[in-house]
C-alpha cells in the first residue's frame, strides 16, 4: 500500500534529529518513508502506513492545539506509540497532561514498560517495579504520587527505604540518626525537588505531608489514604517485606521498586523482593512490571553496563549451578562407579574453569 502525507507548516519536529523519528516508524511498523521536497511517501503494508498516517495527524492536531514536545519527549511518545496499536500520540499527549497535573516536569513514559507500569499504578493498589537501574521505576512512582496528591486522591506521600547500602551499617556513621538516615534517602529527595517546587517540597516535609523514612520506622503502623512507596526493595529481609506489605491503609496505594541483581543483604536468597515476586505474583489487586535494559533512560552507556553484567552472571551462573547439581548427585548416593567420579570430575573442572 502506497499514500502521500502532505508537509504542513512547523511539521519539521516530527521527523526528528536527523530524521531519527522517521526511522523509528520505519523499523517497528515495517514502513518504507521516502521524504520529498513537496510531500511525504509512505509505502508498506496497510496497517503500518495508516498507523503512520495517524501519528502525522495527530501531530499536527496537538500542533494546532499549542502542545509542542520538545524532540526528546517526543521521540520518547513515539516509542510507546509505535510499540502498542491501541495507543496513539494524541490520547498518549493528553494522558500525560493528565497525569502532570501540578508537577515541575510531565509524567512522560519513555517505553511501553514505563507506560504499562504508569497505567498499572494508576489501576491498582499495589504494584511492584522491577527491573535494573535507570528504568525510571522510582521517579515515575514518585511523580504519580505527587500528582496523586495534587488532584487530592490522596492527603500524604510516604516514602521508604531500607536503611542497607553494600554493607554498611548506620551504628558506625557519624551524626545523629536523621544525618545518619538522609544519605539513604537521598534518591527520593531529588526526585521530590525535580518535579516541585524546592520550597513546597521543604514546607510538605516540615508538615509531614510528605514523610521520608527508612523502613524500620514503619512497624506497627496503619496508612491511611496516602501514596506508599518502598525504594531499594531488594534490600529488604522476607520479615521486613511482609511487614510493610501489611501496613496499607484505607484509600492508600503502595509502589514497591528494586533491582534484584544488586542486592546488598548479607544472604541474597534471603531478599524479601525476591520472595514477594515468586508468592504474590497472580494474587488478585496485586500486579507486577518487569523492566528490561531497553527501558533504561539514563545515559547510553548505562544499557551497555548493564548488558555486560549480565552477560557476565550468565556465563558464571550456568556452570556453577551445573556443578552443584552434579556434586548433589554425588553426595546423595546416587551411583558409586565410573560414571559418578567422571560427573564429580567434571563439576570440578567446571569450577576450575576461568570465566
Amino acid at each position: 500500500m502506497k499514500t502521500t502525507l502532505e508537509i504542513t507548516p512547523n511539521l519539521e519536529p516530527l521527523f526528528g534529529t536527523r530524521d531519527e523519528n522517521l526511522k523509528l516508524m520505519e523499523d517497528a511498523l515495517g514502513v518504507r518513508i521516502d521524504l520529498r521536497s513537496d510531500a511525504v511517501h509512505v509505502q508498506g503494508g496497510e496497517d503500518g502506513v495508516h498507523r503512520v498516517e495517524r501519528i502525522f495527524a495527530d501531530f499536527e492536531s496537538l500542533r494546532r492545539a499549542g502542545v509542542h514536545p520538545y524532540n526528546g519527549e517526543l521521540h520518547a511518545m513515539l516509542k510507546v506509540v509505535v510499540a502498542d496499536p491501541k495507543i496513539t500520540l494524541k490520547s498518549l499527549a493528553e494522558t500525560t497532561k493528565q497525569r502532570s497535573t501540578g508537577i515541575k516536569r510531565g509524567v512522560q513514559a519513555r517505553s511501553a514498560n514505563q507506560q504499562r507500569y504508569l497505567e498499572a499504578i494508576e489501576q491498582n493498589d499495589m504494584v511492584f517495579g522491577v527491573g535494573p537501574a535507570g528504568t525510571g521505576k522510582t521517579y515515575l512512582a514518585v511523580a504519580m504520587a505527587v500528582a496523586a496528591m495534587n488532584a487530592k486522591k490522596v492527603s500524604r506521600i510516604i516514602l521508604v527505604r531500607p536503611a542497607v547500602e553494600a554493607g554498611e551499617r548506620l551504628g558506625f556513621l557519624p551524626g545523629s540518626l536523621q544525618e545518619k538516615v538522609d544519605p539513604y534517602l537521598r534518591p527520593l529527595y531529588d526526585a521530590l525537588y525535580d518535579l516541585a517546587e524546592p520550597e513546597r517540597v521543604d514546607k510538605m516535609l516540615e508538615k509531614n505531608v510528605i514523610e521520608v523514612a527508612p523502613l524500620a520506622f514503619m512497624r506497627g503502623r496503619t496508612l491511611n489514604d496516602a501514596f506508599i512507596i518502598m525504594d531499594e526493595a531488594q534490600n529488604t529481609t522476607s520479615e521486613q517485606m511482609k511487614m510493610f506489605l501489611t501496613r496499607l491503609g484505607n484509600n492508600s496505594k503502595a509502589v514497591i521498586t528494586g533491582d534484584i541483581t544488586q542486592i546488598d543483604l548479607p544472604n541474597p536468597k534471603k531478599s524479601g523482593l525476591v520472595e514477594a515476586i515468586n508468592l504474590l505474583d497472580g494474587v488478585e489487586g496485586i500486579t507486577f512490571c518487569h523492566f528490561e535494559d531497553v527501558d533504561i533512560v539514563r545515559h547510553t552507556l548505562v544499557q551497555r553496563i548493564i548488558r555486560a553484567y549480565e552477560q557476565k552472571n550468565l556465563q558464571q551462573e550456568l556452570p556453577l549451578e551445573l556443578g552443584d547439581a552434579l556434586e548433589g548427585q554425588h553426595a546423595a548416593g546416587h551411583g558409586t562407579g565410573p560414571v559418578s567420579q567422571s560427573g564429580s570430575a567434571l563439576a570440578a573442572g567446571i569450577r576450575r574453569k576461568p570465566q
